[in-house]
């Protein structure tokens, strides 16, 4: 069974574009579980674009509640704190979700596009990685499907790896013939990790057309989808937008 995590950083987009608190990101994640997710994700960044602080904070304390949901919190472990931003790891540590994505974006990205080198970043990953495992939270790094680099992953302790989808997308939208080379580059890294004894999460751009191929790779343990699932919700409601997803992901 690969379980389905809702990102909710539109959902908290749409709200921050008027005062108040509507859509209420709170209530949106709360009809996401309800309609079968198995998990909330949030990618809360300095400048609070979308989700911010006391969203963590409310969304941990939606999921601690539910038996068998996973919250999941990404963002990059090096961003200084910002105004009321405490900066990722304080963040985490405080809300204790049950896993940690550790992503290398910029405060300028508009969202991520790459994964970690770990030929660079290793070193200093490697202590928060620590930090996190001893808070007993899953560390997941955000990575692209290169198999060096998969290998790096394992020596800096990640329990597990979020491979970046982004290409693999925009080549299933375009129809471009590097589709097959990109799912196999995929499937390989797949499979490295899984014989490293790395967990295997994908993420970026995923939707409903593309999914079908992609649930397949070896392995594939969870997806966070939020984008194309907000934008399908406009269509057909939030439930029932979980619901296809869900379907997609069990081959239904």
């Amino acid at each position: 069974m690969i379980a389905l995590s809702v990102n909710l950083n539109k959902i908290a987009l749409i709200r921050n574009s008027r005062e108040g608190n509507h859509p209420d990101v709170v209530a949106h994640g709360r009809v996401c579980l309800d309609a079968g997710a198995q998990g909330l994700t949030v990618h809360p960044r300095p400048d609070q674009r979308h989700i911010r602080p006391g969203d963590v904070r409310q969304l941990a304390e939606l999921c601690r509640d539910r038996e068998g949901i996973e919250f999941n919190v990404e963002g990059n472990p090096f961003a200084d704190p910002l105004q009321d931003y405490p900066g990722l790891m304080s963040l985490v540590l405080e809300t204790r979700p049950d896993q940690c994505t550790l992503v290398p974006d910029s405060n300028d990205q508009l969202t991520s596009d790459h994964g970690f080198d770990l030929k660079r970043d290793g070193a200093r990953l490697e202590p928060l990685i620590a930090r996190l495992k001893e808070a007993n939270i899953r560390v997941s790094l955000f990575m692209d499907p290169d198999l060096e680099q998969i290998a790096l992953a394992k020596d800096v302790g990640a329990d597990r790896i979020e491979l970046y989808t982004g290409p693999y997308a925009e080549a299933v939208s375009s129809q471009s013939t590097d589709v097959e080379s990109i799912f196999a580059a995929h499937c390989a890294a797949a499979e490295q990790a899984r014989q490293l004894g790395l967990g295997v999460n994908a993420g970026h751009d995923l939707n409903l057309i593309n999914l079908p191929r992609y649930r397949t790779l070896p392995g594939l343990q969870e997806v966070s989808i939020g984008h194309a699932l907000t934008v399908d919700a406009i269509n057909m409601g939030l439930d029932n937008a979980v619901n296809a997803y869900l379907n997609c992901l069990s081959g239904n």
